[in-house]
């Protein structure tokens, strides 16, 4: 379908190379149409479905998105409310989506909706969902705190028709679809983010050797050198985590604990590193010319975005059978 037929650990050596991009929302919107409209396509869709979005997804052609998320539900996607009603040999669709990253100026959805009044994890399915049909609704572009050179959109469906043949595998299956395809879109995540830090670690160690207060360069400050060397040390650790996520998962074992803990602890060191740094660099890092106050507000959807924190630490201990048993 136009693709090189590589193994993931390829898309992980580009999500880190993207990580080059001086902003967060470029490497986030091509995350979005590699690693998370369209896996379930890859995987589950049928030969016509993948000839008609896949192709010219690949090719660049079109713009895809992701619709899962909803204003009640985030994270908690078995919460989600947008009905596809099948009527005759078309889906009837009503609800709403939010938070859509590219929603704007997509040419096509990968759309989660539920299709039958069954338990929330088994009645949803996946469609693809042309964006120029008639009843949808994009409501607005949501102005961020970061991301901003990456359009988010609210859109609104009303009794939108879409063809049955669009419905990505199985019918019911879509939740179990779209967990398969998370383990995936959080390692990628992961991967963009290290090249950030370590950027963000270099520019303020070249800053404070230059800056000087009372005397001498800031970076002479045991204080300054000691924190940036456990930093750096962290986005060492982080990264060996990865690595050993996705060679695991090219061998074909079940990741999940492992990509959720590298989530969590990406969410976390970035915010760590962008707050530690940006204080170094003084009443500079507070305006708007320098790279660290911009990863300082794109870096922190890391730990919101494609599930929270506490989503990953409730999988995480999931994993670890340490929950309350019922």
């Amino acid at each position: 379908y136009g693709g090189m037929g590589l193994d993931f650990s390829y898309n992980i050596a580009v999500a880190e190379e993207l990580g080059n991009i001086r902003c967060g929302g470029i490497t986030m919107a091509i995350g979005v149409q590699a690693g998370m409209a369209t896996p379930a396509l890859t995987r589950f869709g049928s030969h016509e479905l993948k000839k008609q979005f896949l192709v010219p997804t690949i090719a660049g052609d079109f713009v895809a998105c992701l619709g899962i998320s909803e204003a009640g539900a985030g994270s908690d996607v078995a919460n989600i409310k947008t009905t596809a009603v099948r009527k005759g040999n078309e889906y009837v669709i009503n609800g709403g989506k939010m938070w859509i990253t590219s929603g704007s100026q997509a040419d096509w959805m990968c759309l989660l909706a539920n299709t039958s009044e069954g338990p929330p994890h088994q009645n949803k399915s996946l469609i693809c969902l042309p964006m120029s049909l008639p009843g949808i609704h994009v409501a607005k572009k949501i102005d961020k705190l970061g991301m901003r050179s990456s359009d988010t959109a609210q859109i609104f469906f009303e009794d939108v028709r879409v063809p049955c043949k669009n419905l990505i595998g199985e019918e019911g299956k879509g939740f179990t679809y779209q967990m398969l395809q998370f383990q995936e879109e959080r390692l990628w995540a992961v991967a963009t983010v290290l090249t950030p830090m370590e950027t963000i670690i270099r520019e303020t160690i070249d800053y404070t050797r230059q800056r000087k207060v009372f005397g001498q360069p800031v970076l002479h400050n045991q204080t300054v050198h000691f924190r940036l060397a456990e930093l750096a040390t962290e986005v060492e650790l982080l990264r060996s985590l990865l690595h050993r996520a996705v060679a695991l998962y090219v061998e074909g074992n079940d990741v999940t604990k492992f990509a959720s803990m590298a989530k969590l602890k990406a969410g976390r060191l970035t915010r760590e590193v962008t707050d530690s740094c940006l204080q170094f660099w003084g009443g500079m890092g507070f305006t708007s010319e320098v790279l660290v106050s911009r990863f300082y507000r794109d870096l922190r959807l890391m730990s919101i975005g494609g599930g929270t924190d506490e989503t990953m630490l409730s999988v995480i201990s999931k994993y670890m059978d340490i929950l309350p048993r019922k």
